[in-house]
């Protein structure tokens, strides 16, 4: 017989019992895949901005299905997700509070001055790193966008050197928090009216108000104002407890340099 065609049908049965042993060890090694995985992730909407607590949405998939993880979690998906979630999983619909970025900071050009003039890379990321940033507040929002350039849903603009969060595109993703290097933007509920610090600086009153002009100073009128036990000063920062807060406004009215505010309202 000819070397070439001997060559080529031992090459020829070598891979035929390749394959064979391959398709074999395939259906011996297969392991199930629970068909409601794919079902729930067709309902997410593929943003895999983890502000589930999982791994993207096919994470959040997987938690649901395999370890029951709730239903209400995806907060770009909101109430519609969660419900055809659950109609997929047999369980009882979980409504999701709808939440909105905020951030705590108003030192725009007028409420707080300037330390030095910064020359560099015009990121928040950069500003922080060379001496603490340009302006006076160590916690202000230093205003170079970062979290604009980030967020996926066009829900955030720089106006005036601070940052201004759209609420009725906001999702709630956290891509902004997760990108700001003061750590000044935090998650609030967005259809409830609830009261909110708009500051972060965390020093004494009488140097917080010498670097800007609507800082909390931790006075603790807010608090003494509150009958809902809903705000304390901690920290020399007044700080609001969501689960506690009417939307009264009696915080608001007490506080002496106007860094409370009514959402929605």
């Amino acid at each position: 017989m000819n070397a070439i065609i001997l060559s080529v049908i031992i090459v020829g049965a070598i891979g035929l019992v390749a394959g064979l042993g391959l398709s074999i060890a395939a259906m011996v090694m297969n392991v199930p895949v629970d068909k409601r995985i794919e079902e729930v992730r067709a309902c997410l909407p593929g943003v895999n901005c983890g502000s589930c607590g999982f791994s993207g949405c096919d994470g959040y998939a997987n938690a649901i299905v395999e370890d029951g993880a709730a239903t209400n979690l995806c907060s770009p998906g909101g109430d519609e997700a969660a419900k055809s979630i659950a109609s997929i999983m047999g369980s009882e619909e979980m409504q999701s509070e709808k939440m909105t970025a905020v951030v705590r900071c108003n030192g725009t050009a007028e409420n707080c001055g300037k330390k030095s003039e910064y020359k560099g890379l015009s990121t928040c990321a950069a500003a922080a790193a060379v001496n603490g940033g340009d302006k006076l507040c160590p916690n202000a929002c230093l205003g170079y966008g970062d979290c604009e350039r980030a967020c996926p849903f066009d829900a955030i603009r720089v106006v005036n050197s601070v940052a201004v969060v759209d609420s009725e595109k906001c999702t709630a993703c956290k891509t902004c928090v997760s990108v700001c290097p003061r750590g000044v933007i935090s998650m609030m509920p967005k259809e409830k009216r609830k009261a909110v610090t708009v500051c972060s600086n965390t020093q004494s009153g009488a140097v917080s108000r010498k670097q800007c002009a609507v800082s909390c100073v931790g006075c603790k009128m807010c608090e003494k104002a509150c009958k809902f036990d809903a705000i304390h000063v901690e920290n020399n920062l007044s700080r609001v407890d969501y689960e506690q807060c009417v939307g009264c406004g009696a915080c608001v009215r007490a506080c002496p340099t106007k860094c409370l505010y009514l959402s929605n309202h």
